[in-house]
């Protein structure tokens, strides 16, 4: 009787400290702990994979604001990436400019409407980005709406340029 009544307390331990636990932010791979492992054993979590392997482990999020533009009180867009090792070694990015991200905003039939590089200055001042394992690295930059138009869905697309293969889109919509 004791037995039962033990496993059961621990039972309901266990239930409330899942329960109890706020959502994380962004969706991100992270170690999975014994009891997850037990629950969804053959479950994984897999460290996102490029070509070039030197970018292995990197992951990207973006955060678009306003997710809905009214563009009668918004003339620039809000954009925040979001670069973030994943792996267990540190990650080097070799820059050749001063320009680390480039922003394209894109109409629904993927036509450029603007390009964040169009308006900022670019030097050819080489420079490195050491990110260690677990850290993260965030872009905060803004780009014009003047070519945007009411009541329709636009692309923001994020990109390394001397990394392609580092890229994210997020769509958004705009009103009056």
């Amino acid at each position: 009787m004791k037995h039962s009544a033990a496993c059961l307390a621990l039972l309901f331990v266990i239930a409330a400290q899942t329960f109890g636990q706020e959502p994380t932010p962004a969706p991100t791979a992270k170690k999975r702990g014994w009891f997850g492992r037990i629950l969804h054993p053959f479950s994984s979590t897999s460290l996102p994979q490029y070509q070039n392997p030197k970018l292995n482990g990197l992951a990207l999020d973006l955060l678009v604001a306003p997710q809905t533009v009214k563009l009668s009180e918004v003339r620039q867009l809000e954009i925040k990436l979001t670069l973030t090792n994943q792996s267990k070694r540190p990650i080097t990015l070799d820059f050749p400019t001063d320009q680390r991200i480039e922003i394209y905003l894109r109409n629904s039939a993927e036509a450029i409407l603007t390009k964040w590089s169009d308006n900022h200055a670019i030097t050819e001042s080489p420079g490195t980005v050491l990110i260690n394992p677990q850290e993260h690295v965030e872009y905060n930059e803004t780009i014009a709406t003047r070519d945007l138009t009411p009541n329709k869905v636009f692309v923001a697309e994020v990109f390394f340029p001397k990394y392609p293969e580092l890229r994210i889109r997020q769509k958004f919509l705009t009103a009056p």
